[in-house]
């Protein structure tokens, strides 16, 4: 017994006659005949009443085309699945985010996923530093993340979206702001206090913000440090320090922070995707695909 004998026995069923049923399957009449006679022997049951003028079912028959139509309809939804998942047109995806990230790219990102891929389940997840996204791509915590970058790894797939500028966070009254200056350099920072993130969780805009100060002779005076960007910009507004961070973070527009670029060429760090260089599925492919497009 095949798929065929079930769909040939619908037909008849459901046609009560042999000639409509073979119109209906584009076949001859002769065939159809013979392939039920064979499922009928094989099953060891009479399904048809068969005459001159109709063809009837058996209470066998009744009984067995209920579940041909089951089998049928199930096998015919696998195939429209695996069409589906080949597609990449369902599955599940979850999606961190590293702070700036989370404010500047994550409603516009959510939007057009949902949009462009409605059968694929997407969750989100904010505020998270770049080494706790590559543990959880790792792991499988996350399958895709929005990240600053981290040193090279070749269990990743990282592609690079844009190099963000870098800003200053500082209180509305600072005498940073009050100077009113359109661009700060580095050196600015001298003797202020800064807020920045937290070195115990090896974040990489840490790095990036000591490298700068390093690089430009300038004693870091670090006061506060943090896990959470808006945690960072929170403390500014609250009169505690600057900080140093990526250019989207100016989405957060809280009272009593202003924003300041900050000069120079190196003042820039990237922002990239990235998933584990072994996952391939195409739900993820088209997800990637449709996050480097947006930039």
């Amino acid at each position: 017994m095949d798929l065929r004998h079930l769909r040939y026995f619908v037909a008849v069923a459901e046609e009560r006659h042999f000639g409509r049923a073979a119109e209906r399957l584009h076949m001859a009449q002769p065939p159809l005949s013979q392939q039920i006679r064979q499922l009928e022997a094989e099953l060891g049951v009479e399904l048809l009443h068969r005459t001159t003028r109709r063809v009837d079912l058996t209470e066998a028959g009744r009984a067995y085309l209920e579940r041909a139509r089951a089998v049928l309809a199930d096998v015919d939804e696998a195939a429209h699945h695996a069409r589906l998942v080949a597609a990449g047109s369902v599955g599940h995806l979850a999606i961190g985010c590293v702070g700036s990230a989370t404010y500047s790219v994550l409603p516009a990102l959510s939007r057009q996923l949902t949009e462009e891929l409605p059968g694929v389940d997407f969750s989100f997840r904010g505020e998270m530093l770049a080494p706790d996204q590559v543990e959880a791509l790792r792991t499988g915590a996350i399958d895709v993340a929005l990240l600053r970058p981290v040193a090279a790894d070749l269990s990743l797939t990282v592609h690079t979206l844009r190099r963000d500028r870098l800003v200053v966070a500082v209180p509305v009254d600072h005498p940073l702001a009050r100077a009113r200056r359109k661009r700060l350099r580095v050196v600015d920072l001298a003797g202020a206090d800064l807020i920045v993130h937290s070195a115990d969780r090896r974040s990489v805009m840490y790095d990036v913000v000591l490298g700068l100060l390093r690089d430009a002779g300038v004693e870091p005076h670090i006061r506060h440090e943090v896990g959470e960007t808006s945690t960072l910009v929170t403390l500014v507004a609250g009169g505690l320090g600057v900080a140093v961070v990526p250019e989207p973070v100016t989405a957060l527009t809280l009272d009593g922070v202003a924003y300041l670029p900050l000069a120079g060429a190196d003042a820039r760090v990237e922002l990239a995707v990235a998933h584990r260089a072994d996952r391939s599925e195409p739900h993820l492919e088209r997800t990637v695909g449709i996050i480097r497009a947006m930039f």
